[in-house]
């Protein structure tokens, strides 16, 4: 049975006339019997009787133009709905982020997609990057915002941008005179060797990079207080119980009150590469695409900032 043979069926009922049918549907009569008489063979039944002026519709027939013209309505609504995914008129994306970087960088992101792409629905899921790498993989994410090293060999990524690690301590801290200085060109992380830290939890993945960074300066970092959460992390930090490395883009987000000085480390400058990640093979929707391409331009715009 093919969807052609719908129609034809579906017009001959609407003009009751063989030649009238076949001249709406631009074929000759002959093919238009022929298809016909092959349908109601593959079914089993007659769907018209035929007579010298006129067909009109058997018990059968009736039947089958109410089936028919529902999947005919149906093709003819998926092919709308497709077009409209097509053109971005409407759609639905989940996209993962940590919460470290969602809850600084998507409220830039979100209002230029929705503005953009107002008819699609955007499904927002906040974990650590560990659990955001096996969500990613496990498909129960279209994309997520994650920063290398990724840790999940079946993900593939784009990156998005590069973004500096600074320091943060606490206001009258010995190094808190540099942030003002027009001359310094940063502060060497050798020199936290005897500092109080205060670093994420274990499970995300800037906590790694803080670590990493203080052992290749060649010292373990004094952790003092652990938490899941930046704001909290930067709080303390201002409130003198100690000092951390913050992601540039979190450190501008001026929320809270209580903020730590923020200060540039030495170069070569330490920094994360924050990536579209999604997993290997899957082609990446239109919607999918358009969200990221956003989210490229608006970092590019938050960096020159």
């Amino acid at each position: 049975m093919e969807l052609r043979q719908l129609q034809y069926a579906l017009m001959i009922a609407a003009e009751h006339n063989f030649s009238r049918a076949a001249e709406k549907l631009h074929i000759a009569q002959p093919s238009l019997s022929q298809q016909l008489s092959k349908l109601e063979k593959e079914l089993g039944v007659l769907l018209f009787q035929r007579n010298t002026s006129t067909v009109e519709l058997t018990h059968a027939g009736r039947e089958f133009m109410k089936r028919a013209q529902r999947i005919i309505d149906e093709m003819d609504l998926l092919r709308v709905e497709m077009e409209d995914i097509s053109q971005l008129r409407k759609g639905h994306i989940t996209v993962g982020s940590m919460p470290i970087t969602g809850s600084h960088l998507l409220p830039h992101v979100l209002p230029t997609f929705r503005s953009g792409y107002p008819g699609v629905a955007v499904t927002l899921l906040e974990d650590t990057s560990l659990h955001l790498e096996r969500l990613t993989a496990n498909g129960k994410t279209d994309i997520s915002l994650l920063s290398l090293p990724l840790t999940e060999p079946t993900l593939d990524y784009e990156r998005i941008t590069d973004e500096p690690i600074d320091l943060a301590v606490p206001p009258g801290h010995r190094l808190a005179l540099h942030a003002d200085s027009t001359s310094i060109t940063g502060i060497d992380i050798k020199e936290l060797e005897h500092e109080p830290f205060i670093i994420l939890k274990q499970g995300q993945g800037f906590r790694k990079m803080v670590l990493d960074l203080c052992r290749e300066a060649g010292f373990e970092p004094q952790v003092v207080f652990e938490s899941s959460n930046m704001e909290t992390l930067q709080s303390l930090v201002a409130a003198g119980m100690g000092v951390t490395l913050v992601p540039r883009f979190v450190a501008r987000s001026k929320h809270s009150s209580l903020l730590p000085v923020y200060i540039p480390l030495a170069e070569p400058v330490p920094y994360r590469t924050l990536v579209i990640a999604y997993r290997k093979g899957r082609s990446l929707s239109q919607a999918a695409q358009a969200f990221i391409d956003t989210l490229r331009v608006t970092m590019s715009g938050i960096s020159r900032s």
